[in-house]
């Protein structure tokens, strides 16, 4: 496996498996490093981006998630269009963005036009600013909303403004895991036909993968390939992102080592032989092990991520964003090259 896997050979669901089992958590570091600088060279990337969660409030009550809220409990909220420009421009005082990240439960009274308007406003008050928004499951209940196809959907957000989407809400795709921890939310396979159809549209995604809650390593495995199997089909993801479970939700349970953080990091990288980037999100791991993961196969630390709510609502207990400076240090002491990108991983500056 390591001779295939220096050469740039394909390894199988079965080879994936025993890297996942293996100890030897060394020779997985270097093996996925070596992965990653064929693609990046010794390159790893950041953003300057900010996240916006408009609501709280949604329709699905997944155990893992310790951020939604039903409309009238206690912590509920909504932001209006007028009020996320707002925040924006706040934010803007201090911080340059590049990038808007918008994310946010499913709201049971808010229209397609409603989204359709809130990325129009902010095209309008920030030119320039490219806006990465919305998950397959978002985009999913916009077109039961709308009653729309989801290739109108996806034309109708990308003529308004949306330029790429997230990855969320594939947590684990096979069903038996998902049942348990997310039955309201569409299935894994519905995830991957909708992410297809964005991709049809010519709208970039980004993948995920939820672990360390339920799911063995098979599952993880097979996550993996399903998305190894869509990307040779439509080339439409440009980054994969490991987000190891946060523990302070219904679930319960413990946070997953930081050596079962780097062995999936290792793994995917070189499992996923045919995506670009793989990140390392700082928010979730620690600014500490997420340094270590650039020795690992990661190649993005994703950005300055200022004011996220999800993953620290779940217990992350990482800062509310980090600094231009702060990132560029972590990537150069870790030996790395930094380089700021816009949401299409090009170099900006």
């Amino acid at each position: 496996m390591a001779d295939k896997i220096a050469s740039g050979g394909r390894i199988t669901p079965a080879e994936a498996l025993k890297l996942f089992n293996s100890g030897d958590i060394h020779t997985l570091g270097e093996l996925a490093d070596a992965a990653a600088k064929r693609k990046n060279r010794n390159r790893v990337y950041y953003i300057r981006n900010v996240h916006v969660n408009p609501t709280n409030i949604c329709v699905n009550r997944c155990r893992f998630c310790a951020f939604s809220r039903s409309r009238g409990e206690e912590g509920a909220y909504e932001l209006t269009n007028r009020e996320i420009i707002k925040k924006l421009k706040q934010i803007r005082l201090k911080n340059h963005f590049d990038e808007v990240h918008i994310v946010g439960g499913l709201h049971p009274d808010w229209t397609f036009e409603h989204y359709l308007e809130m990325i129009g406003t902010i095209k309008e008050n920030f030119p320039g600013v490219r806006i990465k928004g919305f998950t397959a499951v978002e985009a999913d209940y916009m077109r039961k909303k709308s009653g729309l196809p989801l290739r109108v959907v996806f034309k109708r957000l990308k003529d308004s403004g949306l330029d790429v989407m997230p990855g969320g809400g594939a947590e684990i795709f096979h069903p038996d895991v998902r049942n348990a921890l997310c039955p309201e939310k569409l299935s894994g396979r519905e995830w991957l036909k909708v992410m297809k159809e964005a991709h049809g549209a010519g709208i970039k995604t980004n993948a995920t993968m939820l672990y360390g809650h339920i799911e063995n390593y098979e599952h993880r495995v097979a996550h993996l390939q399903s998305l190894r199997r869509l990307q040779d089909e439509t080339g439409g993801f440009q980054a994969f992102i490991p987000l190891p479970y946060q523990p302070d939700t219904e679930v319960g349970g413990r946070a997953s080592s930081g050596t079962e953080d780097l062995k999936c990091i290792a793994v995917s990288r070189m499992f996923l032989d045919n995506f670009d980037h793989v990140k390392a999100y700082w928010v979730m791991l620690g600014e500490k092990l997420s340094q270590v993961a650039l020795l690992f196969g990661a190649d993005d630390l994703e950005g300055t991520v200022i004011e996220e709510k999800i993953a620290h609502s779940a217990g992350a207990r990482t800062k509310y964003g980090l600094s231009e400076a702060e990132l560029a240090s972590m990537i150069r002491k870790a030996g790395k090259e930094p380089v700021r990108r816009d949401s299409f991983y090009r170099r900006i500056g």
